[in-house]
This record gives C-alpha cells, sequence and structure tokens, in this order.
C-alpha cells in the first residue's frame, strides 16, 4: 500500500506556499533587506501559529540553503583587497577583535531572561555576519529563533541609522538608499554555486568541521574562487534569495506562541544590546581613524557592524576608501564565521 499525500497535507503545504509567497512580495515592494528571508521567516511563523497540520520540511533543504550562504560569503573574500590593507594590519585586526569582545560581552544581559542559553546570547549580539550566524546558530547549539530575530533587528537599525549618520555627522551624501547591485546571473555563478556546495559539504564530513555545510562550503568556493575560470564570479541573486528563504522557513517553523512571546519580551534588552554594540563599533571608528590615517566617515564605515553591501554603496557614493573598507568587513566577518564554533565549544565546556 503507497503511502499519498492527504488532503489535509496538501492543503497544509499550499497554505505554507502562499503565506511565504505573499509575503516574500510584500516585503520586496516594500524593499527590506533580504526580503526572502523575512518572507520565510514571517510565513513559517505564521502557518506554524495558524495551522493545526505541521508539514514536515526535508532536512537536506536546510543543509543546501547553509551551503549556499556560505558559498556567498566565500564569494565575497578577495584576498587581494586584504593584502592592501598593508601597515594598517595590526590597528585593524585589534579593533576588530575588540569590537567582537564588547558585542559578544554585551549581549550577554540577554541572560536575564530565562531560558537564553550563553551561546545563543552570544551569537545574538555578535558584531556583524548576521547572515552566517543565522545559519549556523543551530548547528552549535544557540536558538536560532533568537538569533534571527536579533541579528536582522541590529541589520535594521544600523541600515535606518545609516543615512542620518553619513548626512548629519559627517555631512556626506547619503548613498546608503542606493543599496547595492544585485548579483547578475550568469552560468558560471550557478555552475560555481553548484560545485562550492558540493565540495564544501564533503568536505565538512571529511573534516568533521562544525556546521560542515556552512565552513564547508565556505571553505569550497573560496578555493574554487582561486581558480582563473572562477575569479571574480558571484553566487547569482536568485540562487542567494533561495537559501534564505530555505533557512528562514525552516526556522519560522520552530516558533511557538510562547516563544514568540518570550522574543518580544526580550525585544527592550535586545535594543539596549544593539545599541552598545553599534556605539561601540561608531566609538571604535574614531580610534581606527586615528590609528591609519583614514577619514573618519571611512573608519566608521568600516567598524559598522552590519549592512555590508549597503556600507559597501555607501562608501562608494560618497567615493570613500572603499578597499579599506571592504577589507575590514571581510575580515571581520571572516573573523565571526571562523571563532563562533570555538566560542561555543569553549562556552560548553564552561556550562559542563
Amino acid at each position: 500500500m503507497t503511502n499519498r499525500p492527504s488532503r489535509a497535507s496538501v492543503g497544509s503545504w499550499a497554505l505554507l506556499i502562499a503565506l511565504v509567497v505573499g509575503v516574500s512580495a510584500a516585503f520586496t515592494l516594500l524593499d527590506v533587506p533580504t526580503p526572502l528571508l523575512f518572507g520565510g521567516l514571517i510565513g513559517g511563523v505564521l502557518f506554524a501559529l495558524s495551522s493545526a497540520r505541521p508539514v514536515s520540511v526535508p532536512g537536506w533543504s536546510f543543509t543546501i540553503g547553509q551551503g549556499i550562504i556560505g558559498v556567498t560569503i566565500g564569494a565575497v573574500v578577495d584576498w587581494r583587497t586584504l593584502a592592501d590593507l598593508g601597515s594598517d594590519w595590526p590597528a585593524v585586526i585589534v579593533i576588530t577583535v575588540a569590537t567582537l569582545l564588547v558585542s559578544v560581552l554585551a549581549g550577554q544581559l540577554l541572560r536575564l531572561h530565562r531560558g537564553v542559553s550563553a551561546v545563543t546570547a552570544s551569537f545574538s549580539s555578535v558584531a556583524g555576519g548576521a547572515s552566517g550566524m543565522t545559519a549556523i546558530a543551530r548547528d552549535l547549539g544557540a536558538d536560532d529563533r533568537v538569533v534571527t530575530v536579533i541579528q536582522y533587528l541590529r541589520v535594521l537599525v544600523i541600515l535606518l541609522a545609516m543615512p542620518a549618520a553619513v548626512a548629519i555627522v559627517f555631512d556626506a551624501e547619503d548613498g546608503a538608499a542606493a543599496g547595492a547591485g544585485a548579483a547578475e546571473t550568469t552560468l558560471t555563478g550557478v555552475v560555481f554555486t553548484v560545485l562550492a556546495v558540493a565540495l564544501g559539504l564533503g568536505l565538512g564530513r571529511l573534516l568533521h568541521l562544525p556546521s560542515p555545510a556552512v565552513l564547508g562550503a565556505l571553505i569550497g568556493a573560496l578555493a574554487l574562487a582561486a581558480l582563473p575560470s572562477f575569479q571574480g564570479v558571484e553566487v547569482p541573486a536568485w540562487v542567494q534569495g533561495m537559501g534564505f528563504l530555505l533557512i528562514g522557513v525552516q526556522v519560522g517553523l520552530r516558533f511557538t506562541a510562547d516563544s514568540l512571546k518570550a522574543i518580544g519580551r526580550m525585544l527592550p534588552t535586545a535594543l539596549l544590546v544593539i545599541a552598545i554594540v553599534v556605539g561601540t563599533g561608531a566609538a571604535f571608528g574614531v580610534l581606527l581613524a586615528e590609528l591609519t590615517g583614514v577619514s573618519e566617515l571611512d573608519a566608521y564605515l568600516a567598524t559598522t557592524p552590519g549592512g555590508l553591501y549597503a556600507v559597501l554603496a555607501t562608501s562608494a557614493h560618497t567615493a570613500g576608501n572603499i578597499t579599506f573598507v571592504t577589507a575590514v568587513q571581510i575580515l571581520r566577518l571572516l573573523l565571526v564565521l571562523l571563532a563562533a564554533p570555538l566560542l561555543a565549544r569553549w562556552l560548553a565546556g564552561r556550562k559542563g
């Protein structure tokens, strides 16, 4: 006897798809950052709270989503840009590490709320790498629902505050609203993504990496990008969107009414943590400008803890030192992803 999906399960899938598509379309029209991530997340939450019949999303789809995010991050890395830091390396590394430490320490305020672990608090507040932290949070023992909400709340605050800071504090032309151009779809980009995900999944399991899909795909992307045929390649925008969508839906489906209320109660604390992290980034930007000789605007953009593409677009539109800004942002992104497994293991050991 074959098992065929019941009408109820088909109806449940239809409802989930309709909610995700509808919310994603609305967020796209409103120009919300990463609309497919939020569309999948909110659509999944609405379904989880309204439907009495849950759907079972295949686990491999989350793995594929993680792999796409890993490749997207790896494709951004340009070693030549990092090399251009030259004699500024020591100052940049010290400021970057200090920013990450302060953000993790500030995040411990979230532990005032019952049920928030040290790992969840750290991953929710760590400066930068919102997409990467969202993708690896569950694998490393954090509550990815809390991490996703707070990480992207910080990104939203930064995107809203950056135009005012650029125009008022630095008296420069506002370029944040322009955003970064979407990566064009090319066959090379699609092939690169598929090969990097496949290679990354194999490497992740072979090397026993924590969160093998994300970190393995990141390594796979870095390796393939070194080949002449893939130099300068970008992951197509629609492929990135699918990765965000797959992750968003599965995180959203795990929400319950109780978990939603719990996150709502911690929002005032989360906003305080975000204010500390953003303020610390700006203060370190002033120090970085003094140590390296770059303009205060370039240093501010370089130390802004999130909103990578908007930061780079702003730097380009204000005729800033985009090479310096890119190098510092990428360095912090790499440090966040490489340090996250070590931090999770250390915190778990302390708890033990």
